[in-house]
């Protein structure tokens, strides 16, 4: 089978970017043609589909690439000529893209199918969040997104992202995709609360290349980490101020916008050790080395592949109650969860993880179970065959 994956960047940025990076390797396993549609941006891998790539996108193209602009139509349908493909597999797409990629591949009656990695096809923002609560103002009131002033730039951004919403409205993107795979059922839920069609919706989980954690130590040292990108919608400051009170050491492993501050802050914290952005073959050993990693969430995360890592390696996870995370965690056996945002819950949660006992080698034979790539392959495959 001809199979185009599309997401806006192509390395390992975010859960999006991992996962049709492990997805591109896994079908290529089993066979099947592969072909890359994505941004041209300066970090991504080397690929050999790159000729086709629309260039990174300036300040100017913010005005017209959500829109689906000329460089991308015509650089899309040469892919589209020049591959020929059975599927086309659609990831995170707005913005950078545009969704028109799926109308143009749908006209010419190819089979389209679309992970969904956030909340961007209900909220303008991605995120259904206001002021650090969950919204679904613009569910029904797509100026909502103005009036909050929620997208970056203030006024100009919110009325970008409330034209992008209204030209890439349900029925629209309904018309042109097949299937919408929402990998936590927290998001099925929410895209149907949205206007979408539950019909449409098949939640699949994330997935992992079981491989990449066999055998993992199970030995466990005196310290817990965070994984993932440094900045405010995580949580990294919620729980940099927890982890700052307690005698425990944290190891924060990522990069983004708040690192610097977040370094400056607590560079005399001894129990805070930030470690910068890490590719698996270094972050694997801190990983399975941590009593346990801690996810503390304060946007809607979908279904965090950090979490499916952890566990496949026997690290429980303390995670936010928001979001799909819930879903992935069974209390008191492969982790525990808190209020998002809370610190003292935070704090009394870290306390409980390292004073509680957990079964490690149960943890890592569950994940490796429930995760496995080899099943994901079967449930993707019948997706794609309609």
């Amino acid at each position: 089978m001809r199979i185009l994956l599309a997401n806006k960047f192509y390395y390992r940025r975010g859960g999006d970017c991992i996962y049709m990076l492990n997805l591109e390797q896994l079908l290529k396993q089993h066979g099947h043609e592969v072909a890359i549609f994505s941004m041209d941006y300066p970090e991504n891998l080397d690929s050999p589909w790159k000729k086709y790539w629309p260039k990174n996108m300036s300040k100017l193209a913010a005005f017209t690439r959500p829109f689906g602009d000329a460089e991308v139509r015509r650089k899309w349908t040469a892919l589209l000529d020049d591959f020929k493909p059975d599927v086309v597999h659609l990831n995170n797409i707005h913005t950078q893209l545009s969704p028109v990629i799926a109308e143009i591949a749908h006209s010419r009656g190819i089979r389209v199918v679309w992970t969904l990695h956030d909340t961007k096809l209900v909220c303008p923002c991605y995120t259904c969040t206001r002021d650090g609560k969950w919204c679904e103002e613009c569910f029904t009131d797509k100026k909502a997104v103005i009036r909050h002033k929620c997208m970056p730039g203030n006024i100009p951004g919110a009325i970008i992202g409330w034209r992008e919403i209204l030209k890439w409205n349900k029925d629209r993107l309904q018309a042109c995709t097949d299937k919408f795979l929402p990998p936590s059922q927290f998001l099925a839920d929410t895209m149907v609360k949205g206007g979408y069609s539950a019909e449409k919706m098949h939640v699949l989980c994330n997935f992992i290349d079981v491989s990449k954690v066999q055998n993992p130590s199970l030995k466990k040292e005196d310290y817990y980490v965070y994984l993932g990108r440094i900045n405010s919608s995580k949580g990294v400051p919620t729980l940099c101020k927890a982890a700052s009170q307690l005698p425990y050491k944290l190891i924060v492993i990522g990069g983004g916008e708040l690192l610097p501050e977040l370094q400056a802050q607590y560079k005399d914290c001894k129990n805070i050790e930030f470690v910068g952005q890490k590719n698996w073959d270094e972050f694997r050993p801190i990983l399975e080395g941590a009593r346990f990693m801690v996810l503390p969430a304060e946007w809607s995360e979908n279904n965090p592949l950090t979490v499916i890592e952890s566990q496949s390696l026997g690290t429980p996870v303390l995670g936010a109650r928001i979001g799909g995370i819930p879903e992935l965690i069974e209390e008191g056996v492969s982790g525990m969860t808190f209020a998002s945002g809370d610190v003292e819950d935070l704090k009394a949660k870290i306390v409980s993880m390292f004073e509680g006992s957990f079964d490690y080698a149960a943890i890592a034979k569950n994940a490796q179970k429930r995760y496995n790539a080899e099943a994901y392959y079967e449930k993707i495959m019948k997706e794609y065959e309609g």
